[in-house]
């Protein structure tokens, strides 16, 4: 079930949109086939829909040449499946209460079953990605799984620490979310039988596509509401965790370190407002759309030298999409 596709989205997937309704029979199914005290979990998770970004831009990276198109299927169904699995790991660490606007797994059930059912469907995304039965891509998609592990882990030991580098940040969300927008355009090209530069250059586009998707999302911390967001604004900060806004304000008053001050007393709701209103009383919120601008900048070069098809124009389109819903 995609949910919260508008008429642009509908245009972007247009061209994969029969293998998107294949990846959700396989969810489907899954959930469906599946015994007690599993099925009930699967089910829950699968009808939360989505607007299913990732597992598009796997189909669409295998557009580009003739190919047995049963296997990039299987792929961005393993993509999705590991999404999941992260977002189920992500609510239990940060105990978040509610995902999409329903209640989360360890919220429904408790975080000792979400960690457990977790690893469920992480085991299960690996098992769908070894019916690809391509090494290259069965190996990367095990990589994916250990950056996003260890980016969480990196995101848990950095927390309440000011101290740190925008390097550090970049690498962070690499690994927390631009990996799997790798994984999702390098498998896509590999199973869809693409030569290898283009491979490199779907590669490169699902690295930026990736990273600015996570600086919008980060920006979404300051500039959403709270009844849409269905958090705090400024959640992040509370939990301790420096985004690419908080990086730029330590940058710009390193002598005024309001965010260290929030650190020392983090249920001070006067400091997180005053460290909000700083960040948007600022020239920070547009530079960091600048950023998002940059990257989807370079997604859409990355694409030059591919063949002109309707996928690669529904590719360079989601990278216009990025661009605006941040306008």
């Amino acid at each position: 079930m995609l949910h919260g596709l508008d008429q642009r989205t509908t245009f972007i997937y247009a061209p994969v949109q029969k293998g998107l309704a294949l990846v959700e029979d396989k969810l489907r199914s899954l959930a469906e086939t599946e015994t007690s005290p599993v099925q009930p979990l699967l089910q829950y998770v699968t009808d939360a829909g989505g607007k299913r970004v990732r597992p598009a831009v796997t189909l669409l990276a295998a557009q580009f040449h003739p190919h047995d198109e049963s296997r990039p299927v299987i792929m961005a169904s393993a993509v999705e499946l590991l999404h999941l699995a992260t977002l189920i790991h992500d609510d239990t660490v940060d105990n978040s209460a509610m995902r999409r606007g329903r209640a989360t797994v360890s919220n429904t059930w408790s975080p000792h079953v979400a960690v457990l059912f977790g690893d469920y469907v992480f085991a299960t995304s690996a098992t769908f990605v070894c019916d690809t039965r391509n090494i290259r891509v069965i190996r990367r998609f095990s990589e994916t799984i250990m950056e996003l592990a260890s980016g969480q882990l990196m995101e848990y030991f950095t927390a309440f620490d000011a101290v740190q580098a925008r390097d550090l940040y970049n690498d962070r969300i690499y690994r927390k979310t631009a990996s799997l927008f790798c994984t999702a355009s390098e498998s896509g090209a590999v199973l869809g039988e693409a030569p290898e530069r283009e491979v490199q250059a779907l590669r490169d586009y699902g690295y930026n596509i990736g990273m600015a998707f996570q600086v919008g999302d980060d920006l979404l911390d300051f500039q959403g509401d709270a009844s849409d967001l269905g958090k705090p604004v400024g959640s992040d900060l509370l939990n301790g965790v420096l985004t690419l806004p908080t990086i730029m304000l330590l940058e710009r008053y390193p002598h005024d370190n309001l965010v260290q001050a929030l650190f020392q007393d983090p249920t001070n709701e006067v400091k997180l407002q005053k460290v909000v209103d700083v960040i948007n009383d600022s020239t920070i919120l547009p530079d960091c759309e600048q950023v998002v601008l940059d990257y989807c900048d370079k997604a859409m070069l990355a694409l030059q030298t591919l063949p002109d098809c309707d996928a690669k124009r529904s590719l360079l389109e989601l990278a216009d999409y990025v661009i605006d819903r941040r306008r």
